[in-house]
């Protein structure tokens, strides 16, 4: 990297009356350098005057003839401080704290930056947050000597190194830009070690963290795990008929609603202990899963206990209902295919028991109370028609009614003859000389006729005096007939009655339609290596992603 040549500047006052000419001007500049002007003989040297002790640099004092024309190395450093300030980029806020501080040190500056320079120059830092007790300075007669205060971090002593624009020129100093660009170079590989000293951590946490596990569980799946064989079927609950028509179960007649609390309740029957202890007693379950070939982590233990083995049943075996085709989905995993096909077999078994008996208790309600109702109808019905018999036999009337209507049609028929004979009667009266032979013949058939009438109708009301009155026997055979009628009529009711609960528990009948059935496999099902073991990376990714977050918090919030 090249930089720039360094030229000592100055500056000529204008206000001087001494450089009203270029070649005056000329003249001075050679007289600062040490040069006799070609218009001018030379002038003998004038000693030196003796140094400040305060000066800031070891350069020349200027003659007379050089302060009239040219500014001092002190003016010209001034002014380069000033600049730097200026590049510095300082806010008027700063500015105007650097001018109050000034003021309260008891300097004259002319500038805002001159004020910076000042007490920079005195070792003070104008942007310094300190104590305004440490603000006042003790005065110069207190007797006490007054400590440099440096406020600025110092990387070298102002007195013993000048600055490289006024220094020697035969002695150079470091650039300054190439020390800060080493800086920045220093700080940038502390920051590139630092990242990959947190990269590696990060690596390494992720690697016990994650990686292992994962590897651990992928190993299991891959190598350990045995193979399990799944079968899978499929099945619906029916009804035997569907509902009567105009009835609000016939909205839901033909879809799963119909039927969905039935196969909730088998779906539930073989997820319980109850189908697991059914299926260990006929087919093993607890034996076939203690079996020493099967993995340590699927085995069951030697003679477990029926939580143990609970467990290992509701993994393996997986019932799923579909509420809008109501259909029951199973799945039963076991070490061999055929085992797990006839558990398959068994658990149809269980469940169509279950299906008939959740309406077994309903139907046999139903048809109990209409046969009690229809044999206690025939019973009475019974009675009455034996009542019936019973009056019949015992009066010696078969029908009153038509025993009635005969003995009715006989005094009809009486009276018209007795009418007849009492026409005949008058009319042989009506002579002059009636003969009394045939007037007495048709009295005495008149006289008759009106005894046998009067005989009839004492049979209709009296019964002549003994035997019951044919309007008695009427009477209790009518009532007894119609009693009769009644018994039959609620029997009949009771029939019809027990018909109806007869098709309601028919109705109430459900059964199970195979829709899959139950094959065994030829591949195992399980363990699915790929998929587990990557469900197992994400699972462990998530628990390291939560550990860390909260750690994170905890540390800062500890740290706030």
């Amino acid at each position: 990297m090249t930089t720039k040549p360094k030229v000592r500047k100055f500056r000529i006052r204008r206000s001087s009356p001494l450089a009203t000419s270029p070649e005056q001007v000329d003249d001075a500049v050679q007289t600062d350098r040490g040069e006799t002007p070609p218009n001018e003989p030379a002038r003998p040297e004038k000693p030196a005057a003796p140094q400040k002790a305060e000066a800031p640099s070891a350069a020349p004092q200027p003659s007379a003839f050089q302060d009239a024309n040219v500014s001092s190395s002190d003016e010209v450093a001034a002014e380069d401080d000033m600049a730097a300030l200026r590049r510095e980029g300082l806010t008027g806020r700063q500015l105007r704290m650097a001018r109050r501080l000034a003021q309260k040190h008891g300097l004259a500056p002319t500038s805002d930056f001159d004020a910076v320079r000042l007490l920079r120059a005195r070792g003070i830092d104008p942007f310094e947050r300190a104590n305004m007790l440490e603000l006042v300075v003790p005065e110069q007669g207190s007797g006490q000597p007054r400590e440099s205060r440096v406020q600025l971090p110092q990387t070298r002593a102002p007195d013993s190194l000048p600055s490289t624009e006024l220094g020697n020129p035969g002695q150079p100093r470091p650039d300054p830009r190439a020390a800060r660009a080493r800086e920045i170079q220093l700080i940038q590989r502390d920051i590139a070690r630092r990242r990959r000293r947190k990269s590696l951590l990060l690596m390494s946490r992720l690697a016990f963290l994650v990686g292992l596990p994962t590897l651990i569980a992928g190993y299991y799946f891959y190598v350990i795990a045995t193979p399990m064989y799944a079968t899978k079927s499929e099945f619906v609950i029916q009804q035997a008929d569907a509902a009567a028509p105009g009835s609000l179960g016939g909205l839901f007649s033909g879809t799963g609603f119909a039927t969905s609390q039935d196969s909730i309740a088998v779906q539930s029957y073989l997820q319980s202990r109850d189908a697991m202890l059914r299926l260990d007693a006929d087919e093993g379950f607890k034996a076939h899963f203690s079996d020493p070939s099967i993995d340590a982590i699927q085995r069951l233990p030697e003679n477990p206990t029926n939580e143990q083995a609970y467990k290992v049943f509701s993994k393996n075996v997986e019932i799923g209902y579909d509420p809008s085709e109501g259909i029951v989905k199973m799945e039963v995993v076991a070490a061999s295919p055929e085992v797990s096909a006839e558990w398959s077999n068994r658990l149809i078994e269980y469940a169509e028991e279950q299906v008939d008996n959740l309406t077994q208790r309903l139907r046999a309600d139903q048809m109990q109370g209409a046969m009690d109702s229809f044999e206690d109808a025939e019973a009475k019905m019974m009675a009455a028609q034996s009542r019936v018999l019973e009056l019949q036999e015992k009066l010696g009337v078969l029908d009153p009614t038509a025993e009635t209507g005969g003995v009715m049609t006989q005094i009809t028929t009486f009276e018209v003859q007795l009418q007849e004979k009492r026409l005949q009667l008058q009319q042989l009266l009506d002579n002059r000389r009636p003969n009394q032979a045939r007037v007495d013949g048709v009295r005495g058939d008149i006289s008759r006729l009106e005894t046998l009438i009067a005989s009839l109708r004492g049979q209709l009301t009296d019964g002549g005096g003994s035997a019951s009155s044919l309007a008695q026997i009427s009477g209790q055979l009518r009532m007894a007939e119609v009693d009769l009628q009644t018994r039959t009529l609620l029997m009949q009711q009771a029939l019809q009655q027990l018909e109806t609960a007869r098709i309601e528990a028919n109705r109430q009948t459900r059964y199970l339609s195979m829709g899959v059935t139950p094959v065994p496999p030829d591949e195992a099902t399980y363990p699915r290596a790929f998929e587990n073991t990557l469900l197992a990376f994400l699972i462990f990714s998530g628990l390291y992603l939560m550990i860390s977050l909260t750690s994170s918090i905890l540390r800062e919030q500890v740290s706030a």
